[in-house]
């Protein structure tokens, strides 16, 4: 379902890839963020998405114009889970509600894997 705002001119229609796309860009920004992942249903193996590719990294959901996001990360080696996933949350929850103009009900993050950084 797409987010949908009411303004004075018309309707804002915004697209869940596009709150996906800027939330990735968003995410990956943060300390202690290797990447986002995806999981092969397949092998059941997790591999480090490009760039390019960060919105497959992430659910969106869009419920009376309020989003939830599921973030699918690799974090690195040796920096606290914790303080990771409140650096995420602040960040994407102001940045997205900036951007958007619509309410961040609820993020999920799952961590799919640790990296070392070179």
């Amino acid at each position: 379902m797409s987010g949908r705002l009411n303004s004075d001119l018309g309707q804002i229609v915004i697209d869940p890839d596009v709150i996906a796309m800027y939330a990735g860009s968003v995410a990956v920004e943060c300390f202690g963020i290797v990447g986002m992942a995806a999981i092969s249903v397949k092998d059941g193996l997790v591999k480090l998405l490009r760039r390019d590719s960060l919105k497959h990294g992430i659910n969106v959901k869009i419920e009376e114009n309020k989003i939830h996001l599921t973030f699918h990360v690799i974090v690195a080696y040796g920096v606290s889970i914790h303080t990771i996933a409140e650096n995420l949350f602040n960040s994407v929850k102001y940045k997205l509600e900036a951007f958007t103009g619509m309410e961040i009900s609820n993020i999920t993050l799952l961590v799919e894997g640790v990296r070392v950084i070179d």
